[in-house]
């Protein structure tokens, strides 16, 4: 009875709920008094998703209170027509497709009743929904097909990897329909998941360099599906590499060869070590664990390539030691051992260094060499140097100061290495010398190898008291001539050149006391000058001369006179100087002054006298007889043109004519013989034999060069080249007309006769009668 009552009152609840009021008024406002309410009445719309039974499906049916025999049932929406369609007379809905709720969950529809013939509205539109009931006919999908995942190698049990996601399209809100089970199908032996799909490792022994990587197959299954069906993922699980491997020596055993000559510091040789860690994890560090040359060796590590470089830390000598064995050790001191996946075998290896001999140059026995000398001696010895050949072959071995050396030329060395100095040498000109010692490896011969070697000898000029005191500064005392007795002049005080100690003392004296001053040593080596008397007479002396006594404490001890100059000045009422003379209006000529210009004036006199001995002896040349070259000479060098070629009396002819024919020198013909040369003559025929010879030419160069060679009162240079003498080979003859040929000549030159008397003289020069000779 109870079933009953609770299903009466649940049919009578959903009925409320699926009947719509008619003309659109809401159910909670109450009837119209005077109206009956007009009620849409359907059954609840619901359907059931992937139905198997043949189309249509009934979904249900809607009904009216509208009692008529011409009304008729309408769908609008997008659905109807399509998918839900209902009988116009009965009201049954009917859907025509199978539905699938992970597609559409739910359909909103509009029934309309109206009338069969005028299609007019027999009630209010009223919505409704047809929901469609979830079935279990999905299975889980996972969001990605791959995943990738990574976790450090040798993790302990329980490491989380990753969690994978499957989803299942059906509805939540329904018991198991969407919920998902997880299972490794592969990798189970490694990794485990749990149900929320987080996956686990299982052991703790995966190691990167064994299996870098995992492939696990996880399955999502959803258990109550009407299918049974599965969604599978693929996750690549990658190891992180840790530092849990040492450095394994490729080799057991490293020889190397190396000069003895390698410059320390650089590389001599690698080591190898294989290391599985991946390069951010190998930090290998090399070192030696056996042998007696720790402090020869050291070993670096590369960090681009994680070798062990081996340097000398200090030279090699293969005459000392030819070879080196100790034994080394490759740690990496970042390691885990925590993650210690196994104990190496192969940590440590033998090393073997064998030194090599080459030619060495000569090496000295110290470093550097530091001597000392006193000054103003001459020692038989100053110091020795020594090399030696550090080879087996022992040669002897040659010394020598180089050239560059600071003051090298005041000292010598010998063969043997012995310094000596050439000269006495002065501590207050130079204290230290600084030389530069060359070694040179010399074979049996004595020739050098070109192997050499040099050390820096410095030498300390040792003091002696050789410097007597001398004043501190230069001064310049003034004293007024009515100066009272006892007036400072001034205070004076000392130096020495000579390394002066800290316990130096001056002793200061005059050398007269036959002056107008005195000197008290104030024994702090200063003194004070000061006013013996009082009142100098300026008309009598206006400069005093005082010379004044100091010596040292050295040994020997020295005295050195310096002399002071006072100068009496007038004076006002006030004691200030007003007047004072000069020094140097006081000062005369010196000796040497007067030397030097005795000098000048000796060396412009001798030169006066030899210019003019010269000039004699050049006049005298010319009032001698000349020779043919020298009147050629003269004429050639003579610069003027004179008065053309109507000028026949300003020169002698002939004299060219004789020297160009190699003939004396004819006698002057008188001016008033006859008519003009140049009216009676006509150009006389080329002859070859006209012309003297390039060997005339010749003859003259040598006799003057004989007569400059042994003329000892002639300048120093040469004056051939002053020389205007054009040759008688050249190519262009001669310019000048006196003695031209010109029968072998193709020109007529008869049409000068036809100039006029200007070209008269030219015609007849230049007639082509060869009978005719040119007559001087």
């Amino acid at each position: 009875m109870q079933v009953l009552t609770v299903l009466l009152a649940s049919a009578g609840v959903c009925l409320g709920l699926l009947v719509a009021p008619a003309e659109g008024t809401d159910l909670a406002q109450p009837a119209a008094p005077r109206r009956q309410k007009r009620d849409w009445i359907w059954n609840q719309m619901h359907i059931d998703e992937e139905k198997n039974t043949s189309l249509p499906h009934y979904v249900g049916k809607i009904k009216s209170s509208v009692n008529r025999k011409n009304a008729k049932y309408l769908l609008r929406g997008e659905s109807a027509g399509k998918v839900f369609r209902v009988n116009e007379d009965s009201g049954d809905v009917y859907a025509f497709e199978r539905l699938d709720r992970e597609k559409i969950p739910e359909y909103h529809l509009t029934a309309l009743v109206v009338d069969k013939d005028t299609n007019n509205d027999l009630e209010s539109p009223s919505s409704f929904t047809i929901k469609v009931h979830d079935v279990n006919d999905n299975w889980p999908v996972f969001t990605h097909r791959l995943f990738n995942a990574s976790v450090p190698e040798m993790s302990a049990v329980g490491t989380s990897v990753i969690r994978v996601t499957a989803v299942d399209a059906d509805d939540p809100t329904v018991a198991d329909h969407a919920s998902v089970m997880y299972q490794i199908l592969k990798g189970e032996e490694y990794f485990a998941i749990d149900g929320s799909g987080l996956i686990f490792t299982t052991t703790k022994n995966l190691d990167r360099e064994t299996q870098a990587k995992y492939e696990i197959v996880v399955e999502a299954r959803d258990a109550q599906g009407l299918r049974g069906d599965s969604g599978t993922a693929t996750v690549l699980v990658t190891l992180q590499d840790v530092n849990d491997n040492f450095p394994i020596f490729t080799q057991t055993k490293y020889t190397f060869a190396v000069p003895e000559d390698i410059r320390v510091g650089s590389s001599l040789g690698s080591l190898f070590v294989e290391d599985p860690d991946e390069p951010q994890n190998r930090m290998t560090k090399y070192s030696i664990v056996q042998g007696e040359y720790r402090d020869t060796f050291t070993i670096e590590t590369d960090p681009n390539h994680n070798e062990g470089i081996i340097k000398p830390m200090k030279p090699l000598d293969y005459e000392y030691i030819q070879q080196y064995i100790f034994t080394i050790e490759a740690t990496d001191p970042t390691i885990n051992l925590h993650h210690l996946s196994s104990a190496s075998t192969r940590k440590t290896a033998r090393v073997i260094i064998n030194v090599t001999d080459v030619d060495e140059p000569p090496s000295f026995q110290q470093p550097f060499y530091h001597f000392q000398l006193w000054e103003n001696q001459k020692k038989p010895l100053i110091g020795s140097v020594r090399a030696k050949d550090p080879d087996a072959a022992r040669r002897s071995i040659g010394y020598s100061i180089r050239t560059t050396s600071d003051k090298g030329q005041f000292f010598r060395i010998t063969k043997q290495g012995d310094i000596y100095n050439e000269k006495e040498l002065d501590r207050e000109v130079y204290p230290w010398y600084n030389l530069t010692v060359e070694a040179k490896e010399l074979d049996s011969s004595g020739y050098s190898t070109g192997k050499e070697s040099i050390v820096q000898v410095h030498i300390e000029i040792m003091d002696e008291n050789d410097n007597a005191p001398e004043f501190a500064q230069p001064y310049e005392p003034r004293v007024c001539e009515n100066a009272a007795q006892g007036k400072l002049v001034v205070q004076i005080s000392a130096i020495d050149k000579d390394v002066t100690p800290r316990d130096v003392k001056f002793k200061f004296s005059l050398s007269t006391e036959d002056s107008n001053f005195t000197l008290t040593d104030n024994h702090d080596n200063t003194a004070n000058i000061t006013v013996k008397y009082g009142q100098f007479d300026r008309e009598r002396a206006k400069v005093h001369y005082l010379p004044v006594l100091i010596s040292d404490n050295g040994r020997p001890s020295l005295t050195g006179t310096s002399t002071l100059v006072v100068t009496v000045c007038k004076c006002n009422e006030h004691g200030e100087f007003t007047y004072c003379e000069e020094m140097a209006a006081q000062a005369g000529v010196s000796i040497q002054a007067l030397v030097a210009i005795f000098l000048c004036i000796l060396t412009i006199t001798v030169i006066t006298l030899l210019i003019f001995l010269r000039r004699r002896l050049r006049k005298q040349a010319r009032t001698h007889g000349k020779s043919v070259p020298e009147i050629h000479e003269q004429l050639v060098t003579y610069d003027e043109e004179g008065g053309g070629e109507m000028d026949t009396t300003s020169y002698d002819v002939s004299v060219l004519n004789s020297v160009r024919q190699g003939g004396a020198k004819p006698p002057r013909p008188t001016l008033e013989a006859g008519p003009s040369v140049y009216a009676q003559v006509q150009k006389p025929p080329r002859h070859g034999a006209v012309h003297g010879g390039p060997g005339e030419m010749a003859a003259m160069i040598e006799v003057k060069k004989d007569e400059a060679d042994h003329d000892g009162a002639g300048p120093p240079y040469d004056t051939l080249h002053i020389y205007g003498y054009e040759g008688s080979e050249s190519i262009a003859e001669s310019l000048s007309s006196l003695g031209t040929d010109s029968s072998d000549s193709d020109v007529d030159y008869d049409f000068l006769n036809d100039w006029g008397p200007r070209f008269k003289m030219l015609a007849e020069l230049y007639r082509s009668d060869p009978q005719v000779e040119l007559v001087y």
